[in-house]
């Protein structure tokens, strides 16, 4: 079935492309939802009619395309994972902890969007990943994976540990051996009474 998309639809098109979807998914999806409309003569008019205002939405998402690259490619992201002597990381570097460093920065971007070299990062070092935007615009930004030194912090803690165990005073009663001594007392209180 030929159809009209009115609005943009994820995988499909954008506002005002004519497509050729199945039957089943034009009834019982687009129609109902209005993302779409039945290709006839009097929807190709409408559209021809609101052909400047689409053109002009599409030109404002080029444009907001174009400067939210610039503004990725102009900042280094850093990624910091746990990684062996060698520098191999215990864990990947994988899109979804790329679009969770590119949320903390401040860019929304869905983790679908971004290729990484291979399809994870394994070892330290620093890395190009490409992240599709509007159409076929693309920003290639730099990530810097540094490895965690987690052998100093399993000593640090470790180090803490044996110190809170030696400050402790060792003549004091278990919270449970306080409890037992007790008990008896009030129950020989019950008894009097």
């Amino acid at each position: 079935m030929k159809v009209i998309l009115n609005v943009d639809v994820k995988f499909l098109g954008e506002e005002g492309d004519v497509k050729n979807v199945a039957n089943g998914y034009a009834r019982n999806y687009l129609l109902p939802r209005n993302l779409a409309v039945p290709y006839n003569e009097a929807t190709v008019m409408i559209f021809e009619a609101r052909k400047a205002e689409i053109e002009a939405r599409k030109e404002q998402k080029r444009k907001d395309s174009a400067s939210l690259k610039e503004k990725l490619e102009a900042t280094p992201f850093e990624v910091v994972m746990p990684a062996g002597a060698n520098g191999k990381l215990y864990g990947a570097v994988t899109t979804h902890v790329i679009a969770d460093t590119l949320s903390k920065a401040g860019f929304e971007i869905e983790r679908k969007r971004i290729d990484l070299p291979g399809s994870a990062i394994k070892t330290v070092g620093s890395y190009k990943a490409i992240i599709k935007l509007y159409e076929s615009q693309t920003a290639e930004i730099h990530v810097n994976v540094k490895a965690q030194e987690v052998a100093e912090e399993k000593t640090a803690k470790s180090a803490k540990g044996t110190k809170a165990s030696k400050a402790a005073p060792k003549d004091e009663p278990k919270a449970e051996e306080v409890k037992a001594e007790e008990a008896p007392a009030e129950s020989a209180e019950n008894k009097a009474e």
